[in-house]
């Protein structure tokens, strides 16, 4: 029967693969086409002999202009017309976004390459097959449940449309989906950085399972967590202390709680659901997080070209914009609502009673093997602290770190401003800080500062590490486990964490081929135009999250949407004839919304880093998880799209968020009652 599944998937994707190359080839316009669109009269052709590639326009004086070529503004100078544009074309070729500098609406793809004959070849692209790639992969993954499969498929696509869709780019796209995108996504060292921690942590969990120390820590949470409910809800507020890091809090929580959740028979999906919804909201509006940093660099390229004195600085412009942050505190209390309530609804409410009606875990054969395989061994204590000590060694050691590093990062950069002079030392770094800011700066503004400046990726490493070294010592020190016994440990909590890491690598490649492609840009583009500015908050919130979801990237999508969406929300409150205190509410709305969409987005897509950790951390099928928690988050996410709305429709400030936060607080509980249904209920019913 696996054999027929397996045969009738095979030949869906083979179906589906033709109809698209034979689609694109007979859409895409003509080979020998060699004049780009318009720029401002200005266009792109090639010499008699296509041999050269020139910009030409059509005004009769001579002119500069700048032009931007995939990302790099340079300043053409036209005579008698035309501009040459040095390149070196291939065979192979090479894509080319080129648009005029901060008008994404001008985003034009040309393939350029040479032919047998050494001759120029253009191929334009059509800008809505930059979104092909990634929703080709979240179709399949979401209708076949094939993760793997389906991210291939969608970074194969992607390399073929990167590569100029020729019948030659067949051969190519193979090509470049090795050495170009997923050797791309090695390449990078923060996603080293975050295989290297993966791995590292599934070897300290492999660790403090077989030496008893988890075995330990669920005897005494079983005095806390005495039922499902206090189980769940255990680990909701764990994943609240963690609110520092979304990567560390993922990892950690889930981990730590699959065991427990497996002994009250509450399904990994559930399980993974409350992790990866408490992680990312709670990073990203917590005061001091690895969020923060970036955040508030985001804000700040999008407000130092608008003509507007705000008086604040951008920690206090950050922490004004959280009161419309409705997404990410909204899905706090609706996680909250649904563990106390024990209703579910939609397909988390199907896997909660297939756990309960069956001994048997939701997901892969593999993964009960694995579980098996981190069973604590025969014979030894089963004692807490060998399963808390090497957790509470990696959080602090995380906090340190950050600490450490935004603290030396601020003094070099304090020392280059002329804020710090002398060796570093944290007490003249924190001085520093205070320089660094306006006058009367809070402590929390300067601690605010420094995570900003710190580097969560080596902090995280570093803390790992040093995590697994102590888990591994207080085994052999204990004689818990044999020398031979804990280095096959951590072997193979390295080889229970491959499957995902594999699934973070296509999903990276995938990210590198909507960049290539122009994706983020092209949904960018979408807000130029008029528009009612009162309707911006609603229209960022949809282009934030289909970009977050299409790009599996939150922060990707903030850098993007930021310097575009905060001068175009004051362009549009100018022209409207806005005064200033509403503009800066507007203003503060979008800030918060492309912060909020961008995790809506996260949430619902399976190309999403944070999701892809937290089916990992939890040992849920990574397909199950994004299923099920689909329906939670367009539940919460149909609410804040709403709010954006009637936030700026009655104006904004704290006593319309405030009221709006209280009346979706009653929206979605009686959702939860009216569509819910308890499971267990259920199950008992049925036993």
């Amino acid at each position: 029967m696996n054999y027929v599944i397996f045969l009738k998937k095979a030949i869906s994707f083979l179906l589906f693969t033709v109809l698209f190359f034979s689609s694109v080839l007979h859409a895409i316009t003509d080979t020998t086409e060699t004049k780009f669109p318009d720029f401002q009269k200005i266009n792109i052709k090639t010499d008699a002999n296509r041999q050269q590639v020139f910009f030409t326009a059509q005004e009769a004086e001579d002119f500069a202009l700048e032009i931007e070529v995939n990302g790099q503004v340079d300043t053409f100078l036209f005579i008698n017309n035309m501009a040459p544009l040095s390149i070196d074309l291939t065979r192979r070729g090479e894509l080319f976004l080129i648009k005029l500098p901060g008008e994404f609406s001008t985003l034009q793809i040309y393939h350029l390459s040479l032919n047998r004959q050494s001759e120029v070849r253009i191929r334009k692209i059509p800008l809505w097959l930059s979104l092909f790639p990634p929703l080709l992969a979240i179709g399949l993954a979401l209708v076949f449940r094939e993760v793997i499969i389906a991210l291939t498929m969608g970074v194969l696509s992607g390399a073929f449309i990167a590569s100029g869709m020729y019948f030659d780019s067949l051969i190519t796209a193979f090509l470049r989906t090795a050495d170009t995108y997923i050797m791309g996504a090695l390449h990078d060292t923060y996603h080293l950085s975050i295989i290297l921690l993966s791995l590292l942590i599934g070897s300290m969990v492999a660790i403090i399972s077989n030496n008893g120390g988890m075995q330990g820590v669920i005897n005494k949470i079983i005095g806390f967590a005495k039922d499902r409910r206090s189980t769940k809800l255990t680990g909701y507020f764990m994943g609240l202390l963690l609110f520092f890091d979304d990567y560390a809090n993922s990892l950690i929580v889930g981990s730590a709680m699959r065991k427990l959740t497996d002994a009250y028979k509450i399904s990994r999906e559930k399980l993974a659901y409350i992790v990866d919804s408490t992680a990312a909201p709670i990073a990203a509006v917590a005061l001091i997080t690895t969020w923060v940093g970036a955040e508030l660099s985001y804000i700040q390229s999008g407000i130092i070209d608008i003509d507007l004195e705000l008086g604040q600085s951008v920690y206090a412009i950050f922490l004004a914009s959280l009161k419309y942050s409705f997404y990410p505190f909204m899905t706090l209390v609706f996680v909250f609502m649904i563990i106390w309530s024990k209703k579910d609804f939609g397909p988390m409410y199907s896997a909660e009673l297939k756990s309960l009606n069956s001994a048997k875990r939701d997901g892969k054969e593999e993964e009960i093997t694995k579980d098996e395989e981190l069973d604590p061994k025969k014979g030894i204590p089963y004692r807490w602290y060998n399963g808390v000590v090497p957790i509470l060694t990696m959080i602090f050691a995380s906090i340190l770190g950050l600490v450490y590093t935004g603290l030396y990062e601020l003094h070099l950069d304090a020392l280059n401003l002329g804020h710090a002079e002398g060796l570093f030392s944290w007490g003249s770094a924190w001085q520093a800080a205070g320089l660094m800011l306006p006058e009367a700066s809070s402590s929390l503004q300067k601690l605010g500062l420094v995570i900003g400046y710190s580097d969560p990726f080596n902090s995280l490493l570093w803390a790992s590490a040093l995590a697994v070294t102590v888990a591994l010592f207080m085994t052999f020190y204990q004689n818990l486990l044999t020398v031979p016994e804990g280095m096959n440990s951590f072997g193979r909590g390295m080889k229970s964490m491959l499957p995902a890491i594999t699934i973070l690598v296509l999903a990276w490649g995938l990210a590198l081929i909507t960049r290539d492609l122009g994706t983020a840009d092209y949904l960018a583009g979408q807000l130029e135009g008029n528009i009612s500015p009162f309707l911006l908050p609603p229209i960022i919130f949809l282009i934030a999250a289909f970009t977050a979801f299409s790009t599996g990237s939150s922060w990707s999508t903030m850098a993007i949407l930021y310097p575009i969406a905060i001068p175009a929300t004051y362009a549009v409150c100018i022209s409207a004839g806005l005064d200033t205190d509403i503009t800066i509410e507007l203003i503060l709305n979008v800030i918060s919304i492309v912060l909020a969409a961008s995790v809506v987005g996260d949430h619902c897509s399976p190309l999403s880093d944070t999701t892809i950790l937290s089916s990992l951390a939890t040992g849920c099928d990574h397909i199950e998880h994004v299923r099920t928690q689909l329906p939670y988050a367009l539940t919460v996410g149909a609410f804040a799209l709403v709010a954006s709305f009637l936030s700026t429709f009655f104006g904004g400030g704290w006593f319309v968020s405030i009221n709006i936060f209280l009346i979706g607080g009653v929206v979605l509980w009686l959702i939860i009652f009216r569509v819910g249904k308890d499971p267990e209920m259920a199950a008992s019913k049925s036993g």
